[in-house]
C-alpha cells in the first residue's frame, strides 16, 4: 500500500509517500511523476512516512532523476535510517541529492 500526496507551488513540485514503494506500488508513483512532471523545476519527494523502497521503487527514483537532470533538480527529504542504509549500499547515496 502505498499513498501519494502531491503539492504544487509554482514550478515546485512536493510529492509525499506513505507506506511502501515497491513492485506492486512503483507503477502508481512512475505514473504519477510521469503526468506530473512537466514544467516542474524542483521536485522534492518526501519520505517521511515511506517504510520500506524496493528495487523497483529505487528504479522509479532513477527515471526521475533523469527528467529532473534535464528541466530543474530533484531532493529526498525526510530519509529514515533504514532507507538510507539502502541508498547507501546501492549506490544511490551518490546519485540523489538527500536533504
Amino acid at each position: 500500500m502505498l499513498n501519494i500526496e502531491k503539492r504544487t507551488n509554482g514550478s515546485e513540485l512536493v510529492v509525499a509517500l506513505e507506506g511502501r514503494l515497491d513492485t506492486i506500488t512503483a507503477p502508481d508513483l512512475e505514473k504519477e511523476l510521469q503526468e506530473s512532471l512537466d514544467d516542474v523545476k524542483l521536485l522534492t519527494l518526501d519520505f517521511e512516512k515511506l517504510e520500506y523502497i524496493s528495487s523497483a521503487g529505487l528504479r522509479v527514483l532513477l527515471s526521475a532523476q533523469k527528467v529532473m537532470n534535464r528541466q530543474g533538480a530533484m531532493k529526498v527529504t525526510h530519509v529514515s535510517s533504514a532507507i538510507r542504509e539502502i541508498f547507501d549500499v546501492t549506490g544511490f547515496s551518490d546519485i540523489l541529492t538527500i536533504a
